[in-house]
């Protein structure tokens, strides 16, 4: 079988479809889970005893796998051995049992969350980058003639430039466009209906939807501009940390609209500038 494979990225970007692309290129059978659902030693267990030789087993989400589900996965992934514990107290026993040659496909936002003894344990690394808005047209063309919508070239280039360089979202603005187009229009969409459809939507040019923006004017309108502690940027969001770190602030700070710093989360002049406010000068208080 082939190695072990942790593919990491922000999300959206096709973590999933890879993991069926190499199952399908491997001619295996892929079996689907996610890090949260696999609760206990045993719900491991009971997945990777109904494998076999070859098969692959995709977990998405792996950084939410405990640690102690975690410490059984080490010795399934190097030595292809189950170890589990039988009873409990002084009569407990370990029992090991041979697992069949698999494939561990994990996936997950945050790779430095991983245990790094697991980390390790995965023969191959890949991280998931944004697309180009080339890429995200192509994309867009292709999944319109899935979906059987026409669209000209000069509105995929703007859905692309709009879909903040991630397939998934991509492919959803595609969706709330063509509803627009079927209820508005004659279900062709060209440049004038997609902006249309884009301004109802309150998609700006940068990609960016009303949280965005919520979240860029909160650090200007209650700290200056930052930097601003990422945990008191979610009280004030009304966002829990990890949305903010994980689906948040990859795109804002790809585009140069936020910076990370030791000391917090801070706006860029660009941000500034987008959201139409002034910069505040920073100048040396006087005593007078």
């Amino acid at each position: 079988p082939v190695d072990h494979v942790l593919l990491y990225g922000p999300p959206g970007l096709g973590k999933t479809t890879m993991a069926t692309v190499i199952a399908n290129e491997m001619g295996a059978q892929i079996r689907i889970t996610s890090g949260p659902a696999v609760e206990r030693a045993g719900d491991l267990a009971s997945l990777l005893t109904n494998l076999q030789d070859g098969d692959i087993l995709f977990i998405d989400e792996i950084h939410h796998l405990n640690r102690t589900v975690e410490e059984v996965l080490y010795a399934a992934m190097e030595d292809f051995k189950l170890d589990i514990m039988l009873g409990k107290g002084p009569s407990a026993r370990s029992l090991r049992l041979d697992l069949p040659k698999f494939t561990i496909i994990g996936a997950t936002t945050r790779a430095g969350a991983l245990g790094a003894p697991l980390r390790d344990r995965f023969g191959m690394t890949h991280r998931l980058e944004f697309y180009t808005p080339e890429e995200i047209a192509r994309i867009i063309k292709r999944s319109a003639k899935i979906l059987g919508v026409k669209i000209d070239d000069r509105a995929s280039k703007l859905l692309a430039e709009r879909a903040r360089l991630t397939p998934r979202i991509a492919n959803r603005l595609l969706k709330r466009v063509r509803d627009y187009a079927d209820i508005n229009g004659d279900g062709f969409i060209d440049e004038s209906l997609a902006y249309k459809a884009l301004d109802l939507l309150e998609i700006d040019k940068l990609g960016l939807d009303p949280a965005d923006r919520h979240l860029l004017s909160v650090i200007i309108e209650h700290h200056g501009g930052g930097p601003v502690g990422v945990e008191t940027l979610a009280a004030l969001t009304a966002e829990e940390r990890g949305t903010i770190e994980d689906f948040y602030e990859p795109y804002l700070m790809q585009i140069g609209l936020l910076e990370r710093t030791p000391r917090g989360r801070k706006v860029t002049l660009r941000a500034w500038e987008h959201l139409g406010k002034k910069p505040q000068k920073k100048g040396q208080p006087t005593l007078l």
